[in-house]
């Protein structure tokens, strides 16, 4: 419960925070939308995104978080509240690759510029809407799939593993659990068993552990962010298998850097938290000036990192 209130306190504080900016003639509004903000990862992201707001003093930043990775209906509202209050783009990291595209459809009609980040809206629905909305972020499946070659190279052929995904019915959890795949047959590896965690450490926790009990000889994990990486690492604590079953993850948070430097986790995937909102207020700053949509993919920079790499 202190967790959930802390993370609500932290909502109505950008909201007001929001709410406070006098809005000039002169300076465009970008609307952020973002996952949860219990995520490090997601914090990080917006306290870059203030910061370059506070450097630059040439638009307005108005920044909305979910309570949980689920949370789709915050960013329902969210949307519909934008669009009323006539902001002049949208950056949203979807919690929904389809769900979110009928009100940004709503956004588009309204003339309000929408960019697409990290998570890819589902392109059908893209289609079936009839809208083309551009896109900022990595290629997860070959990101993925970096940090998957380390663990299969360490396992070797025969490697036992398990995968935790992300949240069902997002696509940048359908592209990591591929790239996890990938790495997996190349370096042929027996997969054991593969399931959602919904990007939450306790949810990690609860289903490795009970992949555990399943599988008793698995000897690594891919987890699909760091968070439930976190939440395995965990659960191979209390089992009392430290240093037996590798893990890797993805996100480089502040949070796993002790457990690169330990060897309790193997490998990560650094993607800049700090500059991908900046980025992108980049791109839709540029889109409004130009009066251009931004079409296509604009990929994001990855980096792998390793034990080497630990801050």
């Amino acid at each position: 419960m202190k967790k959930a209130s802390l993370l609500i306190g932290a909502l109505v504080a950008m909201s007001a925070l929001a709410a406070s900016n006098s809005w000039a003639a002169d300076k465009p509004v970008i609307g952020l939308v973002m996952k949860s903000l219990a995520n490090p990862f997601y914090k990080t992201m917006v306290d870059g995104a203030q910061a370059y707001e506070a450097e630059r003093g040439d638009f307005v930043l108005k920044a909305v978080g979910m309570q949980s990775e689920t949370d789709v209906d915050t960013q329902l509202t969210a949307i519909d509240s934008m669009i009323t209050q006539q902001v002049d783009a949208i950056i949203i990291i979807p919690g929904d690759s389809r769900a979110l595209v009928p009100p940004l459809k709503r956004a588009l009609d309204d003339n309000i510029q929408v960019i697409d980040m990290l998570t890819p809206l589902d392109p059908k629905a893209m289609q079936d809407a009839g809208i083309d909305i551009g896109y900022y972020g990595p290629d997860d499946r070959e990101a993925t799939k970096l940090v998957g070659d380390v663990l299969a190279k360490k396992l070797g052929p025969g490697g036992k593993v398990v995968v935790l995904e992300g949240a069902p019915g997002v696509e940048n959890a359908v592209n990591r659990k591929q790239g996890f795949v990938d790495a997996i047959e190349e370096g042929k590896l027996a997969l054991l068993a593969s399931q959602t965690a919904y990007w939450e450490t306790e949810q990690a926790n609860t289903v490795f552990t009970n992949m555990l009990a399943a599988y008793p000889d698995v000897q690594g994990v891919m987890a699909a962010n760091d968070s439930m990486a976190i939440g395995a690492i965990k659960a191979i604590e209390a089992a009392g298998k430290t240093g037996q079953i590798q893990v890797v993850g993805f996100d480089n948070l502040d949070a796993v850097q002790p457990f690169l430097k330990d060897g309790k986790l193997l490998a990560t995937l650094d993607m800049f938290a700090a500059q991908q909102a900046v980025k992108a207020i980049d791109l839709a700053l540029a889109s409004l000036e130009t009066k251009t949509p931004l079409k296509g993919w604009v990929k994001g920079e990855v980096k792998l990192i390793t034990a080497a790499d630990a801050k």
